[in-house]
């Protein structure tokens, strides 16, 4: 099957992602000292940036917050006491190649290693991806487990990002899920709506489209930290998604200097339910290696919480949450 216009398109627009940190620095209008520390960064965990999200950060401005989570910086290459390379302990739950069975009724599949975005404060930054399956026969084991495991409702697309798999091959991997009896879930986690906006093209509204009408309930759940990364194309791209039926919700990343304050997230949140999107979670950050400069303290996320409680009505509130190496579900912050 040749691939349509809307499916080039958005590979397209993949591939003219700023990889290269002297060009964002420059296309940006951006301090010179930056380059240096940014060059020994990527050397650790690469840039990539879309042209789409590169276009909503602001000019000359270092301290952008879209800009803060994406521009390397040598305090990455810093060894920080706490912060390990598997903070939630994904290798201990890999139960097959690709699979990671960590809580009750649900499985989370690694169906790419790549991202669309090199977010800085990436808990998987350290992954071993290549040690994932790459074809079809590479997933079998997989298959079978689920099959054996009846317990299992829903299955959970991840990575990377499971959206930068092309229409056939996100196809032949969702209909093997949904020929298992006893899933009855499939939720797809991507940032891709909202950082490369144009793969959500007809193609892929069909497929999901076709999902639902043959008994499979589809979640999405996307990434918005903060409102400025909610562009028009983005809430076009969202709105789409809507438009054919699947709930959409949104994760967040607890950040310092992105969105750790009250009006930042009470902007999000209105931005997001505006839109018909139900905040999901606000995560504490997750403690890898190279991140330990994006860390709020949880009494501060706490106090956070508490005062959009008191201004927003409850539905608009996401739960604060930390993912704990081997506890059975998050852990809320709150009490």
């Amino acid at each position: 099957m040749s691939p349509s216009i809307a499916e080039t398109t958005w590979q397209k627009s993949l591939a003219q992602a700023i990889r290269d940190p002297e060009e964002l620095i420059a296309r940006l209008n951006l301090p010179s000292s930056l380059l240096q520390p940014a060059l020994r960064s990527v050397q650790l965990f690469p840039l990539m940036v879309p042209i789409s999200y590169l276009n909503r950060i602001e000019h000359g401005n270092p301290a952008d917050p879209l800009l803060k989570q994406v521009l390397p910086l040598e305090i990455e290459t810093q060894t920080v006491p706490g912060f390990t390379t598997d903070p939630v302990g994904d290798l201990n739950v890999r139960s097959t190649p690709g699979m990671l069975h960590k809580y009750q009724g649900r499985a989370l599949l690694m169906v790419s290693g790549a991202c669309a975005i090199h977010c800085r404060y990436c808990f998987r930054r350290h992954y071993p991806y290549g040690e994932e399956p790459r074809t079809l026969a590479d997933w079998e084991p997989a298959w079978k487990s689920l099959l054996s495991d009846s317990s299992i409702q829903e299955v959970i697309l991840s990575g990377g990002d499971p959206l930068l798999l092309t229409d056939v091959r996100l196809q032949e991997l969702c209909e093997r899920i949904t020929e298992i009896p006893h899933v009855k879930r499939l939720r797809i986690h991507s940032r891709l709506p909202v950082v490369l906006p144009d793969r959500i093209h007809s193609g892929l509204l069909d497929l999901f489209q076709r999902l639902t009408e043959n008994g499979t309930t589809v979640w999405m759940v996307i990434h918005a930290n903060h409102p400025n990364e909610l562009a028009e194309d983005v809430e076009i791209a969202i709105r789409q998604l809507l438009q054919t039926g699947i709930p959409v919700l949104n994760q967040s990343v607890l950040l310092k200097g992105v969105n750790d304050s009250v009006d930042t997230l009470l902007k999000l949140s209105e931005s997001l339910i505006n839109l018909g999107v139900m905040p999901y979670y606000l995560h504490q950050l997750d403690r890898v290696s190279g991140v330990a400069h994006f860390e709020v303290a949880e009494e501060q996320g706490r106090e956070l919480i508490c005062e959009l409680r008191r201004r927003l009505p409850g539905y608009a509130v996401p739960q604060y949450v930390r993912e704990i190496e081997g506890e059975s579900h998050k852990i809320s912050l709150l009490g």
